[in-house]
Formats: structure tokens, sequence, C-alpha cells
């Protein structure tokens, strides 16, 4: 089930008042609904912190509802439900904490209350010591994998033999790093201070943080195992049309790198994906334009608060998934599932559960790490972080190099640099792909017929659903500009994490064509791939 409220926020340029939004499912669906509350709110962005709601609202008796409608329209949702409700966040704050490791569990289907078949739990020491990074001499160096030669792939399949040859119950082996990810992301930890809530580190503020983190031990574990201190992971530059193809040495059959359980159809030479659905083009001509539309969406267009990169914020008492970042929900997502198996459920990499079993897994997570690295670079003078405590001072449990349980916080993580790695050099090409309006004076929204969105929701997206939603106003100072961003939020989405579950959300289409996505008409994506541990959660999404 999911819930979608939507706002409106500010005003955007070159838009009519009453703007047509279409969401459109690549997938077939099963999206359906249950509550019948709407929350329709205006809200202005401050410092990419606080929304507050717009005055303009009024009371109706689905909820809030904002005035100025805009036409809005959504595509099906594959696996999941919509519906509108309000979002509650705990009136007062205390950090994420790391979770007691003695009391993680194998995991219950929540929708089901039957305990899952998979343990991810990690083993437990007695002793935690507090990280300090360590004084920084010659950098790790993390190469583009399309560029990296034969010496490092021998150094590098060396490194995984041997984390794969530990013993079974070594904190540093191949399987129980696996099972790292696998617990923070699964729902199988309390929440320290709040024990009826789960933890999870996806869809939230902690997305990057926690992931620079896990890739920092594993390859400090790699680089020991081969007596290398300057080793680092290489990036699947699929960011870049010379990097979207899969490295060749991942695919080799008797390589430590290689992982069974992948879709065939997407082995070299098939171009990635980064709007991966199962009515995705196949035709290079069409992959790598809305490839170069998706990044400069994540990168720059969308991303002009600090929650639209990182997340929401997710704090003790905060329940799961609270909305993810423009990364995260979209070309994360979309390599996720594009390279696991084509089953229902995904694995290996399209699925959380077992997703970091796939050594492929951390050379895509590492180009995610790479994306955070340039997106401060883009940032110029504008504010690149939370000062939030609730976020800097979170903290979490890995094991180092030395079979060491050390606990680490977000606030050490805000400088690759510092943390001792830098990365290959390598062109961006998606920055100079600014997408343009394919018509420059839309009808669509006074020709479409489209009913007000108050009118709609809630809804099952199982086809493309289109609506109208006024703007806030039309126009503004340029200091009004700068103070508030324009947003699209639709909040209360609901969905069941065991499902693939992918929408994307047009403004003024008027070519209806799902698959073609190099156009600014395309706002942007909500995705996720499927969790072991079966739950309903709620969430949001921003398309600045």
């Amino acid at each position: 089930m999911a819930s979608l409220a939507l706002s409106w926020s500010s005003t955007a340029t070159g838009l009519p008042s009453q703007p047509l939004f279409s969401i459109k499912p690549p997938h077939s669906s099963t999206y359906t609904t249950r509550t019948r509350r709407c929350t329709w709110s205006c809200k202005a962005n401050n410092g990419g912190q606080n929304e507050k709601h717009s005055p303009q609202n009024v009371e109706t008796s689905q909820g809030k509802l904002d005035r100025r409608n805009l036409l809005l329209g959504m595509g099906g949702l594959y696996g999941a439900a919509a519906n509108l409700v309000s979002d509650r966040s705990p009136a007062l704050a205390t950090p994420i904490t790391s979770p007691d490791l003695s009391k993680c569990s194998t995991g219950t289907n929540l929708n089901t209350q039957q305990p899952l078949d998979v343990n991810c739990c990690p083993p437990v020491s007695k002793e935690i010591i507090d990280y300090k990074l360590p004084p920084v001499g010659k950098m790790r160096f993390r190469p583009a994998a399309h560029l990296a030669g034969e010496d490092y792939y021998a150094k590098f399949e060396k490194a995984v033999e041997l984390m794969k040859a530990l013993p079974p119950e070594d904190p540093r082996n191949f399987m129980q790093q696996a099972n790292v990810h696998c617990a923070y992301c699964n729902l199988t930890y309390q929440q320290t201070g709040d024990p009826k809530l789960k933890l999870q580190i996806h869809n939230c503020w902690h997305f990057f943080p926690w992931h620079r983190w896990y890739l920092y031990f594993f390859e400090r574990i790699l680089g020991k195992l081969i007596d290398d201190p300057t080793f680092g992971l290489p990036f699947w530059n699929w960011d870049n049309p010379d990097g979207m193809i899969m490295p060749e040495v991942f695919a080799r059959k008797h390589s430590p790198l290689f992982d069974a359980r992948r879709n065939t159809s997407h082995l070299p030479p098939a171009l990635a994906d980064l709007a991966y659905s199962s009515k995705s083009p196949t035709n290079p001509k069409k992959i790598i334009p809305n490839n170069l539309t998706v990044m400069y969406g994540e990168m720059v267009r969308n991303v002009s608060k600090l929650e639209d990169f990182y997340g929401a914020k997710y704090v003790v008492g905060t329940a799961p998934d609270p909305g993810p970042g423009s990364v995260e929900r979209g070309s994360h997502m979309a390599l996720h599932g594009w390279v696991g198996e084509n089953t229902p459920t995904g694995e290996d990499m399209g699925n959380f559960y077992s997703t970091a079993r796939d050594p492929i897994f951390y050379s895509h997570h590492t180009n995610v790490d790479r994306l955070w690295t340039v997106w401060r670079g883009l940032r110029g003078p504008k504010p690149k972080d939370f000062p939030d405590s609730d976020w800097l001072d979170a903290d979490f449990l890995f094991y180092d190099e030395n079979a060491q349980l050390v606990r680490v916080k977000v606030v050490d993580t805000l400088d690759n640099e510092k943390m001792g790695y830098v990365y290959q050099d390598v062109d961006l090409p998606w920055l100079k792909n600014r997408p343009l309006a394919r018509v420059k004076k839309s009808k669509a929204a006074s020709s479409s017929g489209a009913p007000a969105a108050e009118t709609v929701f809630p809804v099952k997206l199982n086809k493309v659903v289109k609506v109208l939603v006024k703007r806030p106003k039309k126009s503004r100072s340029k200091k009004d500009k700068e103070k508030e961003e324009e947003l699209l939020v639709i909040e209360g989405i609901e969905v069941d994490t065991a499902k693939f579950v992918k929408f994307d959300v047009f403004v003024n289409d008027e070519d209806d064509k799902p698959d073609e996505l190099d156009k600014a008409e395309y706002a942007g994506c909500y995705s996720q791939v499927p969790h072991k541990n079966s739950t309903k959660v709620k969430t949001k999404i921003r398309l600045g």
C-alpha cells in the first residue's frame, strides 16, 4: 500500500499556473488503496531544514488541501499501493546511535509476522572502541573501473579471494562483510532509544555517510590482506557513457568478482540503465541520453536544498524510510535492480538482504560515494552538510581491518581526503546535459481534461495518472527565488518493501512516452528494490 500527498512550493519559471503532472508506470502494478485521508500542502523550504505549511491551505473532508492546484500525472507503481496521509515527525529528536548487536534478530516479515530464513547478524564483541581516523600518509587511489589495468585487477581479485577464504566466523570474511549491509538494511536491529521501532539506514539522510564508512573498512580489509596500504576500490563509472557497461572482469565466470545471480541480459556489452524498469528501452540511442538526463536531475536540477540530495531527517523515534535523496531513489536503486536476477526477488544485487554478496556492489557504491564528493564540489559556497547534531553525532558499528569492533560517527565522513582516499578524475558529461522542454508553451494543462488532484487521490497506480495542481505563485522576485525553492513534494508514499517499486513523474508532458526521459518535462522518479524483511513503509520524494 502507498499513500501520496502532493505539495507545490514556490514558482518554477516557464510553467503555467496549473501545470499538468503525469505519473507513469514502467511496470504492470498492484497499487491499491486503503486510507481516505489526503494531505495537500504548499511547503516553503528554509535552508534545507524546515518546511512550513502555507496559510492558503484549507481543511477539507480529506485533510489539508492547497487552493492553488497543479496538474500532476503519476504512472503506475510496480508492487505497491498509494494513499494520502499526513507526515509526522517526532517532537523531540535524538541522533541515531549504534545498535546492540546482541539483540540482532533474524528478522520478521512484518506483514505476516513470520520469522525470516536469513540470519545476517554479525559476531558479538565485548569491546567497542571509539574510532579515530588515522593520520593520512599516501592516499588510497580509487580508479575508474573501465580504466583500471590487468595488474590492478590481479590485486583486486587476489584481495577478494583472500577475504572469501577467511574463517567463516571472522568478521572480515566476505560473507560477514555482506551481512553488515544485510543487518543494517533489513530491520534486524532495534532503534537504540526506541525499541518499538527498527533501524534502517536507507531512504534517509544517513544513506551517504553510512555507506562511506562501510566501503572505508571493506577497502582497508582488502588492502591489509594483500599488504597494500594504498589499495583503493574501483568505481563503476556508470554516469559516463564510456563506463556504462559492466566492467568485463566482473563477468568472468572463474573470477572471485563473478556472481552467478545476475540478469544475464545485462552482462557486457549491455549498457547500464539508470532509469531501469521492466519496460526500459534497449536502444543505446535512448539509454545514453536518458542516463545523462537522470544524472543531471539527481546532481543539479533536483538538489537545491540539502534534504533533496541527502534524504529526509531520521532520528530516534522516526519510523524507517522517511524519504530518500535524489541519487538514492534514482540511479542507485536502478543499478541494483538492473544487475540482479530477472526474478521478483532480484537476488543478489536486486535485494537488500543479498546485495552485498555480489562483488560488483562495492564498485557500484564506490561510484555513489564518488558522486557525493562530486556534488559537494559543485555546491561552491552553498551549505554542503546539515549543521544538525542529530545528523553529525549519529554513530554506527563496524569491524575494522584488525577485526576490532569500532564505533564511528557521521561527522568524520564529510571529507574523503581526511579519510585517506581520492578518486581518479574523469569527465562529467551529464553536467552539460541540462534537458530542454520539448514544448516551450505547453497547452497540456488546459487541453488534457485532467481532474484536480484532490478528486483523484488516494489512487491505485496501475496506469498513468494525470492531475492538475495549482502552483503557489505565478511570479516572484529574484530574492524570493533565492530564499525559497519550488518543489513538488509527493509524500505519504506507502509501499511494501518486499517488492520492486518504481514510478516516474512528468510535468506538462505532451509526448506520453514514458521511455523518453531526456526532456525538461521529466521531473524524477520514486523507486525501491525488494527487502527480505517485508513491511509497509510510508515515505516521500521531493522534486525540484
